[in-house]
This record gives structure tokens, C-alpha cells and sequence, in this order.
């Protein structure tokens, strides 16, 4: 039998979203034990504020991810652009490894570059700008000392100022810059890419210096369906679940 891998992105877990936390503790238990190893690419959570956060449902992701790492799947997470502040504590109470902003794997025999995807919208530069700043070992020091509920009370506030930043901006701005892709694809020498962060699933096909070359994007989960790129030594299927 196969052995599978699996990559997912952009759950966007939180406390008001039940129904995608039930499908992907149910992910946990049965689809994710069939396989290899399981990739999370960034956005697991709607925002992480640290990981001494006890709002649910952490504790339950998190007991869930280690009964998965325990049964000897590997799990990988890649952090996005909401819940970056995830840290060393939360990779310990889980077994889940903490893979760079790029990451270069073997699939299969092909190198396969992972990445979240919020680094490739280049042409968002208020974002790149507050992304910069944000990713700082100095920005990330000042806000984990905030107490708790300064935490809590900024990451709701941060999330109002987002979505209307975002009614701003065009659909163009907020995609990848496909010139970006393709520096970037040959900086760590790979014809294939899987990321996420734009919501916009597809299979992108295109050449570069006249080799053809993929990228892959996944899809984000909602309350009524979640999909999963599946990959084993027959290809790649898309999964729903």
C-alpha cells in the first residue's frame, strides 16, 4: 500500500469556527494516520498569540497533533502570515517540526519547494513592509511580553484593520507576482512549488529558461469542505473531505 503525503494550508482555526475544527481534528484521526508524513503550509490558525494561549481550541489541536506524532506520523509545519508567533513550546507539546519560510523537499524524486505564500505577493508592499517589521526577533520579543489579555485584545483589533486593508486592495495586488515565483524557484533550483495564502486553488503550469515547471496552491478549508493534495509514488490527487 502507498504511503501518502499530505499537504494542507489555510484552516484559519479559531474559537468562532467550530465546524473547521472538527474537520481537522477528524483529519487527524483517520485520513492523516494513512499517511507518511502530513504538511501544514502556514494559516493552521485564524492568529496565534503565543503558545501560552489556553483560548480553545488549542488544547485540543494540540492533543490531537501529538497522538498523530506519537503513532510515528511525521508532521511539518511551515508558518504563514497568521500564526508565525508559533514557537519552540508549541513544537514540544506536539511533535510537530517547524520548517523555514522556504523549504526544499524530495518528493518522489523531484524537489519540491514549500513555502506559505505570503513572501511571493510582492506586489503588496504595505504587507511586505508590516511582514519585514513583524518578523524581527525585536517585534516578536515586545509583543510575546505583552500580558494575555493585551494580546487577546490587539489580535481582534489587527484582524478588523485587515479586513478592511484588504477591501482596498485588488485581487492582482493580494496574488503572487509570477516573476517573484520564478526567482524564487530558481534560487532553490525546483520546477515545483506548493504553497497557500491566496485562497485560490489551482494547478499552475508554465516553463522556465524552457523547462516546465508547476505550482501547486491550496486550497483553504470552510465550514463545509476541506481539501488536501494528496501525493505517492502513482502522483498527486486532490482529496476532499
Amino acid at each position: 500500500m502507498n504511503k501518502d503525503i499530505l499537504f494542507i494550508s489555510d484552516l484559519h482555526i479559531s474559537l468562532d469556527k467550530p465546524e473547521i475544527t472538527r474537520l481537522f481534528l477528524g483529519f487527524l484521526q483517520h485520513r492523516a494516520l494513512q499517511a507518511t508524513a502530513v504538511y501544514i503550509l502556514g494559516d493552521l490558525f485564524d492568529a496565534w498569540i503565543g503558545d501560552d494561549d489556553p483560548t480553545p481550541p488549542n488544547h485540543a489541536i494540540r492533543k490531537q497533533l501529538k497522538q498523530l506524532t506519537n503513532s510515528g506520523i511525521k508532521v511539518y509545519f511551515q508558518p504563514g502570515n497568521r500564526d508565525f508567533l508559533l514557537g519552540k513550546q508549541f513544537c514540544e507539546q506536539t511533535g510537530v517540526m517547524r520548517l523555514d519560510d522556504y523549504a526544499v523537499i524530495d518528493i518522489y524524486g523531484t524537489p519540491t519547494l514549500l513555502t506559505h505564500g505570503d513572501l511571493l505577493c510582492t506586489d503588496d508592499l504595505p504587507y511586505q513592509a508590516f511582514r519585514a517589521k513583524s518578523h524581527t526577533e525585536e517585534w516578536r520579543n515586545k509583543v510575546l511580553s505583552k500580558p494575555l489579555l493585551v494580546r487577546l485584545l490587539a489580535v481582534r483589533w489587527y484582524r478588523l484593520c485587515s479586513y478592511f486593508q484588504k477591501r482596498k486592495k485588488s485581487m492582482a495586488i493580494m496574488d503572487v507576482n509570477q516573476d517573484t515565483v520564478i526567482h524564487v524557484m530558481q534560487e532553490h533550483d525546483c520546477l515545483r512549488l506548493i504553497h497557500g495564502h491566496t485562497h485560490q486553488p489551482a494547478v499552475h503550469n508554465f516553463k522556465i529558461n524552457t523547462l516546465p515547471a508547476q505550482r501547486f496552491v491550496l486550497a483553504s478549508w470552510n465550514k463545509h469542505t476541506a481539501q488536501i493534495l494528496c501525493w505517492n509514488n502513482t502522483g498527486y490527487q486532490i482529496e476532499v473531505i
